[in-house]
């Protein structure tokens, strides 16, 4: 299996970067591939999961190791596939989708693409109590909730701009800031996210 890709990351598309090692380039999906601009035409580490069927090999990377043990936990659960588990992983921090997970919210998880009631439940009655080694220990439960909170503000912005007519791929560029900014209200976000699409 392949751990880990180092190389010069040479191409940056909405769902894949590219990493070239030794002139050799791999394709690499990505939960949000602009989280790794700031390293375009640099050496890159990217954490790596190799994904293999019968009919197909592919390569799935990670800014961290959190990230990458939360995706392999997700498809492990009943009804998520790799595609779903990179969907979720590009809307959200680790610590949000802990938190929704151990409070057992299911209209939070429902949000995701191709979530729906019934793989809710299944990914709280499969990873509740399994996900919280991967956070600080001593981060309070009413810490984890604010941030939980703090993800729905934005997956609620980035809706408004899909309706506003913004890709997918121009959404996801200022999506890291938002996170970093951790804009409490919807509308600050929004207005946020339109100033720094219109700088763009």
């Amino acid at each position: 299996m392949i751990a880990y890709i180092k190389g010069k990351l040479t191409i940056i598309q909405e769902d894949i970067i590219i990493v070239d090692v030794s002139g050799v380039g791999y394709e690499i999906i990505c939960p949000n591939p602009f989280v790794f601009q700031s390293s375009l035409e640099q050496e890159l580490f990217v954490h790596t999961y190799h994904h293999v069927r019968e009919d197909v090999q592919q390569l799935y990377g990670f800014k961290d190791e959190d990230e990458k043990y939360l995706f392999t936990k997700l498809i492990s659960v009943s009804g998520i596939g790799p595609k779903s588990a990179i969907g979720i992983l590009g809307s959200v921090h680790v610590p949000d989708f802990i938190a929704a997970v151990e409070t057992e919210d299911e209209k939070y998880l429902t949000q995701f693409p191709g979530v729906g009631k019934k793989t809710a439940r299944q990914i709280i009655l499969d990873l509740k109590g399994k996900l919280t080694n991967i956070v600080v220990i001593e981060e309070k439960q009413a810490g984890l909730l604010s941030d939980h909170a703090n993800s729905s503000q934005l997956l609620e912005a980035k809706e408004a701009l899909q309706a506003l007519g913004y890709t997918e791929r121009e959404i996801n560029s200022v999506m890291p800031t938002l996170q970093k900014e951790e804009i409490a209200e919807t509308d600050a976000a929004i207005r946020r996210a339109l100033a720094l699409l219109v700088k763009n």
